[in-house]
Parts: C-alpha cells; sequence; structure tokens
C-alpha cells in the first residue's frame, strides 16, 4: 500500500491541499489503481504489434489539377471585374 508520506508528496506536486480525510482516501485510491497496473504487466503482450492509433489511419488526398471548367468561369469572372492586377482582384483599401 502506498504510504501516506508519499501521498502527500503526490499531492503537493499537484499543488492539492488535502486533508488528513482525503489523504487517506488517497491512499487507498492510489493504491487500487498501483495494483491494477502489475496486474496488467502479468499479461503477455510480446505477439502483439504497437499502435499509434485504434482505427487505421491514412491520408486521403487528390492530385492538384486545374479543372478547365473552373479555369474557364474564372476568366469570365476576372473580365466582369473593374480593376485586376497580377491575376487578383484589386479593391479600395477596407477598413
Amino acid at each position: 500500500m502506498i504510504s501516506k508520506d508519499e501521498v502527500k508528496h503526490i499531492a503537493r506536486l499537484a499543488r492539492l491541499g488535502l486533508s488528513e480525510k482525503e489523504i487517506q482516501k488517497m491512499q487507498k485510491e492510489l493504491s487500487l489503481v498501483l495494483d491494477y497496473f502489475e496486474k496488467l504487466r502479468e499479461i503477455d503482450i510480446s505477439g502483439i504489434k504497437p499502435y499509434t492509433h485504434a482505427i487505421k489511419t491514412e491520408n486521403v488526398t487528390r492530385e492538384d489539377k486545374i479543372e478547365k471548367e473552373l479555369e474557364t468561369k474564372t476568366q469570365k469572372l476576372l473580365k466582369l471585374v473593374p480593376k485586376i492586377k497580377e491575376g487578383y482582384v484589386k479593391t479600395k483599401q477596407v477598413l
């Protein structure tokens, strides 16, 4: 079982102020958690590959290409604009 001094030390590191009753409660609860970790260490995991995610993930990307239809629409829209600079719509300063 974890000692009261260890519970006080952990509480100090976590900047928690615990009463004597809370220290006793935490002593029991932390001991249970540590016992559970000991049980987990007994499990044989030698044949299991480590995972970084529970679900297999991969990036879904597409090739970046200019579509002719979109290019035509863009050119039509740019013809309607009063001022263009370097292929962009030029407007008055807006503040």
